[in-house]
């Protein structure tokens, strides 16, 4: 894999992707409909999808694909393959919020080692560059041109007074029983996988997810937060959160700083 052609290639993917995301988000009205599994889904969604898989395709036809909108053709059996959530947050899509983002993200042998993450609404955009080190650009963004970036990392973690990032759509008792095992400064909600951004930022100390996700949902996050110095461990055990799992599904997870003194479930 050539990581410099991946690099530039995922970016302009997450960025044609998110300006029809925005097209649609911007119009005075767009298409909901539901998926079997109850969960929502948007014109917004399936329009970014064709973009991202028809141009992951032409760029690299060898290797696996994988998206959230096309679960049901995917092969399980893959060593490395490219896995993309199109528009995740897609409710808070609907709510007009903004805490929405495009995922692409590469898979080898069980870890996200490159991905990008794109928060169109926010004017924010995270990605592993050529190395593998995690960056912010400063936009406004252009295509083909890589406007300023800046090194991310996550931040020293001070246990006395941790910074805590939680689901705004998703907060339930079970989550709230575990952030109340540490000492918390302040708690922010954020929508989609700008969670992981914020604790690869600095900005968040510590985000437990204790309720379902997929894959596609986390790896392009898990993959910028690895970029950026942090981990993302199972909630029961602490191993390492891996990917490939038959049918796609994550157990309950935290997405951490290293300085983090973790908590038993």
């Amino acid at each position: 894999m050539n990581y410099s052609d991946l690099t530039t290639t995922l970016r302009r993917l997450a960025l044609s992707g998110g300006e029809k995301i925005m097209e649609i988000y911007n119009s005075d009205d767009f298409e909901v409909k539901v998926k079997s599994d109850d969960s929502p889904v948007t014109e917004a969604d399936e329009a970014a999808d064709a973009i991202i898989s028809a141009g992951l395709r032409e760029a690299f036809p060898d290797v696996a694909l994988v998206t959230e909108e096309q679960a049901a053709s995917h092969d399980t059996d893959a060593r490395t393959f490219l896995i993309v959530d199109p528009l995740d947050g897609t409710k808070e899509f609907i709510k007009r919020r903004g805490d929405f983002t495009v995922n692409i993200a590469l898979v080898e042998d069980g870890v996200p080692t490159r991905g990008v993450v794109y928060a169109p609404a926010k004017g924010r955009m995270f990605y592993t560059d050529s190395t593998g080190r995690s960056v912010e650009e400063i936009g406004p963004f252009d295509l083909d041109e890589v406007g300023e970036t800046k090194p991310i990392h996550v931040s020293e973690p001070n246990n006395s007074a941790l910074m805590v990032v939680a689901s705004k759509s998703h907060r339930d008792e079970a989550t709230d029983a575990y952030i109340s095992k540490y000492d918390v400064a302040d708690m922010k909600s954020a929508g989609s996988s700008l969670k992981f951004c914020l604790v690869a930022t600095g900005e968040a100390d510590i985000y437990p997810r204790v309720g379902r996700t997929m894959e596609w949902d986390t790896a392009a996050g898990h993959a910028v937060l690895n970029g950026a110095g942090g981990r993302v461990v199972r909630f029961d055990d602490h191993t390492p959160l891996a990917y490939g799992k038959p049918g796609f599904a994550n157990p309950f997870f935290i997405a951490f700083a290293p300085g983090v003194d973790l908590k038993e479930a």
